[in-house]
């Protein structure tokens, strides 16, 4: 799979990218990466990426003009056409099943905004808007990293035990069961007896009635995407209405 960035700040990536777990898959050969500098794609001496928005208003939006040269010249370079991804409030909120859809992409191309935003004519290049969250950051340089982590975590050989991307939070829409490590006693604290037992029947019932019970407290929203048995989900209920409205207690 490759990944690629177009962004005004391209050297952002390298340092994260080339570390622990992304640095072994890449150098491994599981993703490829480069970043692009759009201001490689601009045509005055100080390869002005920015103006002033129309009508008025706070801060400056990019220019359409060196994200259109940039998307179609980039497109070109490799056979695969680009899966071509813009980040925006208006995109679709990014889960794993995002995340998993572009895990079996060839090629995907992440265009990174700066400043206000885009003019929104650049949006047309956009085969898909995604947005992390309701929140504001400074570019979408990170919101980038957190898409290409993500998605390297699913495919082969990425993280070495081919059921750890499958035990994690959400992949079956529940939030991941509780963990412990030694000592089996802390300041007190013990780790619950079934994992101690080296009964593995037991403890994988133990850890599915722990993930409902987590997702139940945490983050009832996510029970209804879940498969559930009857058993498990009176259990939620169970659990959400012994926290009042589901919320952490």
């Amino acid at each position: 799979m490759r990944f690629e960035t177009l962004s005004v700040f391209p050297d952002l990536f390298a340092p994260y990218l080339e570390t622990s777990i992304m640095g072994r898959a890449q150098a491994r050969g599981i993703f490829e990466f480069e970043s692009y500098d759009l201001r490689d794609w601009t045509h005055d001496r100080h390869r002005t990426v920015d103006d002033a928005p129309f009508g008025g208003g706070q801060g400056m939006l990019m220019k359409p003009a060196p994200i259109f040269e940039a998307v179609r010249d980039i497109s070109k370079r490799h056979p695969a056409r680009p899966h071509v991804v813009f980040f925006t409030p208006c995109g679709r909120r990014y889960d794993e099943s995002v995340a998993e859809r572009l895990s079996h992409e060839e090629r995907v191309l992440l265009v990174c905004g700066r400043y206000e935003g885009m003019d929104e004519r650049a949006y047309e290049l956009a085969d898909e808007r995604i947005s992390l969250g309701d929140y504001v950051l400074t570019g979408g340089e990170l919101a980038a990293l957190v898409v290409i982590d993500s998605v390297v975590r699913l495919l082969p050989g990425a993280l070495g035990d081919e059921m750890s991307a499958r035990d994690e939070s959400f992949s079956d829409e529940l939030l991941e069961y509780a963990q412990y490590t030694r000592p089996s006693e802390y300041e007190g604290r013990g780790v619950p007896e079934v994992l101690l037992s080296g009964d593995h029947a037991a403890v994988a019932a133990w850890r599915r009635r722990n993930a409902v019970e987590r997702t139940a407290l945490w983050r009832p929203d996510l029970l209804d995407g879940a498969e559930l048995t009857e058993e498990e989900r009176a259990l939620a209920r169970a659990v959400i209405e012994s926290s009042g409205e589901g919320g952490a207690k």
